[in-house]
């Protein structure tokens, strides 16, 4: 039997997934975009509080599968439905009300690339290496091109495009691509996590919602609708546990231990 292209592994409420393709990098091949999407879909079904997204081998990933690729030449059809594929992964990704997190180590290329920007944080290893190659190989980054625009900002990201680029750790952190770089990058996501997990579940996701929103609308515009969304999170049951909790001077009971 062929190994599963993602390995799922819960510890408490982390959900890491894991890219196990080590003999290409990682590369995202159709197998590896579907099992993503199925087990985001599960995710939202079984009270996970964090997605850790990170690859083996020692890198993230190396972008789509060029052999997945070349099989899909003489099929338009098949071609246009496995990039559709990926680029719903990444719209399913960017818009859970679950926190995620990336690992980004070695080499993070093309839609690995992507799958960085879309994540809520990204940590990143001294050994991390990114490049943007798809205008080098004749074709065009089109699913991710929204989330590095989103990311990067208009410019940096088309600067990146048009020159097939290379960016180290550092410049990586310096441009806002990764929020932060270690040479012990196991240690800073433990203690991410526990960041995340003291923050309660569904006003981390009412915030997602209300950014996202806020990234297409002027403030003023979005004036009665996020007043509706703190009124109705705190008199929420999770609101009302924040206020008791930091009144009797104690943990809310949705936080880590």
């Amino acid at each position: 039997m062929n190994a599963p292209a993602v390995l799922p592994r819960r510890e408490g409420g982390v959900l890491h997934l894991t890219l196990n393709r080590p003999e290409s990098r990682n590369a995202l091949s159709m197998a590896m975009v579907a099992e993503l999407r199925a087990a985001l879909a599960g995710a939202a079904a079984a009270d996970v509080r964090v997605i850790v997204l990170r690859g083996v081998g020692g890198h993230f990933c190396s972008g789509g599968d060029l052999k997945d690729m070349a099989a899909g030449a003489g099929d338009p059809a098949a071609l246009l439905n496995m990039n559709a594929a990926f680029g719903h992964l990444c719209c399913e990704f960017a818009d859970t009300g679950i926190a995620t997190v990336a690992v980004l180590e070695g080499t993070v290329m093309g839609g690995g690339f992507g799958l960085a920007c879309v994540a809520d944080v990204a940590l990143a290893s001294e050994t991390v290496s990114f490049r943007l190659p798809e205008t080098s190989l004749g074709v065009v980054p089109a699913q991710i091109a929204p989330f590095l625009v989103q990311r990067l900002g208009y410019s940096q990201a088309r600067r990146l495009a048009v020159s097939g680029g290379r960016l180290d750790g550092l410049q990586a952190l310096a441009l806002g691509l990764v929020h932060e770089l270690h040479a012990d990058v196991d240690a800073a996501l433990a203690r991410v996590l526990g960041e995340i997990q003291h923050c309660a579940p569904q006003a981390v996701a009412a915030t997602k919602s209300l950014m996202a929103k806020a990234r297409l609308h002027d403030a003023a515009g979005l004036v009665d609708e996020a007043a509706a969304v703190f009124a109705r999170a705190t008199l929420s049951e999770e609101g009302l546990e924040g206020i008791s909790a930091f009144v009797e001077k104690r943990k809310p009971k949705w936080a880590s231990a």
